[in-house]
């Protein structure tokens, strides 16, 4: 159930004393071919960490040998001393299994703004070089955790071939990804320019729509690794789907385990005139915080929802706007509905549906409630 479900993988988890609690911190993914393609999708946000400027240069290649990860510690806004800490991760990789630093993608989560303990991390990639395992995934997914309660994978299996894949991130989701870090694996026989294609159309409409909190990362990293160790070259619409599939899957447990959530938000936005509309208009309900206090309280507080459309530049008339909240249309036609007290909002999954009335296009986007724990997460975090 994870990087290491697909044939032509080998993946350790270890604790190299990068985290202060002990607790496993360096991942290592690598792919042990025959063939080494990969494509990576990267944060959109402008002030980039260092493992990302050097893993956006990597993937130009289109090959990928091996993925070194970090946890406890992002390597942003750390200078050039940064950049040569994650060249010389790579280098040390490199050495370690044989490989060249230009096929070595680096990924680093944690806090911003402090250079990484290298005299712990050098010595750690050759412990997790001898724990190399093909049933090493699992423990390659607890070692990328920060304030994730839980580590988490996927698995979607084509006919003869797999796509496994691992997630970490639980806060500062929003789109340009999210404050994540991704390996999927495949061992599909496919070049990288289908990766590519495939990659981008499954996050543009997964992990792109999934909006915690409005906060977007300096260190969000996707990649997609090809082995071909299935010898089978599926058509691209199966393979696209099971990579799709993947990653709705770990985008759902991103939301799942969003800091201090206690409810789920799925918004659906239809009727919109075009899909940049819908998206627009739920990333403005995702991103509004009095909804999310209400939603917080179990409070149907459709206003709210209407307030959030109305910031927005999509095409709608005011008073042709609709609104349900789990399925009860507690606002018809831009005013009051159907009795706001006959929504039940017990449950952890909470869905808003915003109707524009203005055209057949549509989107959702995820989202959570915003809690007092979600405060308390991020006041500590750095302690």
């Amino acid at each position: 159930m994870s990087v290491t479900a697909a044939k032509g993988f080998t993946a350790a988890g270890i604790a190299a004393g990068i985290k202060e609690n002990g607790n496993p911190d360096l991942a290592l993914v690598v792919n042990t071919g025959p063939r080494r393609a990969a494509a990576g999708v990267f944060t959109s946000n402008r002030v980039k960490a260092a493992p990302v400027l050097w893993s956006e240069q990597v993937l130009k290649g289109g090959r990928v040998s091996a993925v070194i990860l970090n946890s406890g510690g992002a390597n942003a806004c750390t200078g050039p001393l940064g950049f040569q800490d994650t060249h010389a991760t790579a280098e040390k990789v490199a050495g370690v299994l044989g490989e060249s630093a230009a096929e070595v993608a680096v990924a680093s989560t944690g806090l911003i703004g402090i250079r990484l303990p290298m005299d712990k991390l050098l010595p750690g990639v050759e412990k997790a070089a001898a724990e190399l395992s093909a049933h090493g995934g699992e423990k390659a997914a607890i070692a990328i955790k920060t304030t994730d309660s839980v580590h988490k994978t996927a698995v979607a299996e084509g006919e003869g071939w797999t796509v496994g894949g691992m997630t970490k991130g639980a806060g500062m989701l929003a789109p340009g990804l999210a404050t994540m870090l991704v390996v999927l694996t495949t061992d599909a026989d496919l070049e990288a320019p289908e990766l590519d294609k495939a990659l981008r159309a499954a996050t543009r409409t997964t992990f792109d729509r999934v909006d915690s909190d409005g906060c977007m990362s300096t260190n969000d990293t996707v990649l997609l690794l090809a082995s071909g160790a299935s010898g089978v070259t599926p058509g691209y619409d199966a393979f696209a789907g099971a990579v799709t599939q993947v990653c709705e899957d770990l985008a759902r447990q991103l939301i799942g385990d969003a800091e201090g959530a206690s409810k789920d938000i799925r918004i659906e936005v239809v009727g919109a005139a075009s899909e940049d509309d819908a998206v627009e208009v739920g990333r403005s309900i995702a991103r509004n915080n009095l909804l999310k206090c209400a939603i917080h309280g179990e409070d149907p507080n459709w206003g709210r929802v209407l307030s959030a459309i109305g910031t927005t530049s999509a095409a709608f008339e005011p008073d042709r706007l609709n609104v349900a909240i789990n399925d009860v249309w507690v606002c018809r036609n831009g005013s009051f509905g159907e009795d706001r007290d006959l929504v039940d909002m017990r449950y952890r999954e909470v869905r808003i549906t915003a109707d524009l009335a203005a055209g057949s296009d549509s989107a959702v986007i995820w989202t959570n409630d915003l809690t007092a724990d979600y405060v308390h997460e991020n006041s500590a975090y750095s302690s």
